[in-house]
């Protein structure tokens, strides 16, 4: 029988609770998302036809707030993972004390091969299909793999027709003249930079340490300017398509302009030393720092064995699986967790969400303050439960979480259970 991805999450959840005295209840509700909606777009396309793609919406658990969750347009999206996201967003929400639940949503689509109109379309019908679920006080959504501001703006735009009134706090990872957040475009990446250097010390790395990139979109890229300005050495970075691997290291700049141009691959002809990367074997590079960026299980049964890295920080959802983390802890290597590492970017969100409520804005340095603030207290406290409980950090960070959502749980009262 086949292992979903929600089953393998899951594990980490039946981890937690061994370190917790809970409330059977407690385990019972979080085993299962509250509600899941499917439904089919139809939409049409620039020659005239019709065609539809399938999507999907999940609201895990609201049991601490509204849930939140960004919108992916991926054509491998499926149901499991939506699901599996929108558990991860649960526990992310819970380790930085955001009020908030774990939603997740997204359409099975390249959007690749649809034009700009065309994509529009297909964002709008999303929100009509949606609408009765979404509303910033109920369920939040922001961008995710393939989504970006532009498509958060047509859907806060959409949503704003459907209700008869403009709702800025519907959405999140808006453009800044719809409201968005000055510093919500590098925040995933300036979270995992802002924890990263925070246990520098604990984790015996810091500037000249070797940094190993997998996937070269948003959070990858902010990833590596951050990393290069304080003076850590890039030495690999992949995308989907190609990669680079410079032992003496790449400059941001280089990756910026090969990326936009004829592929990362190209470096290797002007960097002496540098050769031509898979993008399968990032994994084993030879370096300090392994940052997995892009989607999940890049790091798995079969090739665990070869990371190199004294550290992984995990920017990407669910880049390693539970029998990875396994072989990762005997090679003594230290995970920085997706659901502190990435929450950068759901802790931006939550500072718009604050802000389009009270119509009052902050500067950018107001922002990377309080995400710095942030992402050091809940990762101190982490990093010491886990050495308090001989335990992995990423173990430690399930523990965090699930000990304030047991919390609230227990809060709501039994009634809870048969009502939501």
């Amino acid at each position: 029988m086949t292992t979903s991805m929600l089953d393998q999450a899951l594990v980490r959840l039946d981890d937690a609770a061994q370190h917790l005295k809970l409330d059977p209840d407690v385990l019972e509700k979080l085993k299962y998302p509250r509600e899941t909606t499917k439904t089919r777009l139809l939409i049409r396309m620039d020659d005239g036809s019709r065609k539809s793609f399938m999507a999907w919406r999940c609201r895990y658990d609201d049991t601490r707030g509204p849930t939140k969750g960004g919108i992916r347009f991926h054509p491998e999206a499926s149901i499991d993972e939506v699901e599996t996201l929108a558990f991860w967003m649960t526990f992310k929400c819970a380790v930085m004390n955001l009020p908030y639940g774990g939603g997740k949503g997204a359409v099975q689509v390249d959007p690749r091969k649809l034009s700009k109109s065309e994509l529009e379309r297909l964002s709008r019908a999303y929100m009509q299909a949606f609408a009765g679920i979404i509303g910033p006080d109920r369920d939040i959504p922001a961008p995710d793999v393939y989504t970006n501001a532009m498509i958060m703006g047509w859907m806060a735009d959409e949503y704003a027709s459907i209700v008869g009134r403009v709702s800025p706090a519907v959405i999140t990872g808006k453009p800044i003249a719809l409201g968005g957040s000055l510093g919500r475009d590098d925040a995933t990446a300036r979270g995992g930079f802002y924890l990263l250097r925070h246990l520098e010390t604990e984790l015996g790395v810091g500037p000249g340490a070797r940094v190993a990139i997998q996937g070269f979109g948003n959070a990858g890229s902010h990833m590596a300017n951050l990393l290069h300005g304080v003076g850590y050495k890039i030495v690999a970075v992949t995308d989907s398509r190609s990669g680079i691997h410079a032992p003496g290291g790449v400059s941001y700049d280089d990756l910026i302009a090969a990326k936009q141009g004829a592929g990362l691959a190209s470096l290797a002809d002007s960097l002496p030393g540098a050769s031509v990367l898979s993008p399968d074997d990032i994994v084993g590079v030879d370096c300090d720092v392994l940052v997995p960026a892009a989607l999940e299980n890049l790091i798995h049964e079969g090739n665990a064995d070869t990371v190199k890295g004294k550290v992984v920080v995990e920017l990407a959802n669910g880049p390693i699986t539970p029998e990875a983390d396994a072989i990762l802890a005997k090679k003594g290597i230290i995970v920085l967790p997706d659901i502190l590492a990435n929450a950068g970017g759901v802790t931006v969100s939550y500072f718009e969400w604050v802000q389009n409520r009270q119509g009052y804005y902050w500067t950018v340095g107001e922002i990377h303050d309080r995400l710095k603030a942030s992402m050091e207290n809940e990762g101190r406290a982490i990093w010491l439960l886990a050495n308090d409980r001989g335990i992995s950090v990423r173990s430690a960070a399930y523990v965090h979480a699930l000990s304030r959502l047991a919390e609230a749980i227990e809060a709501h009262g039994t009634q809870q259970f048969f009502t939501s």
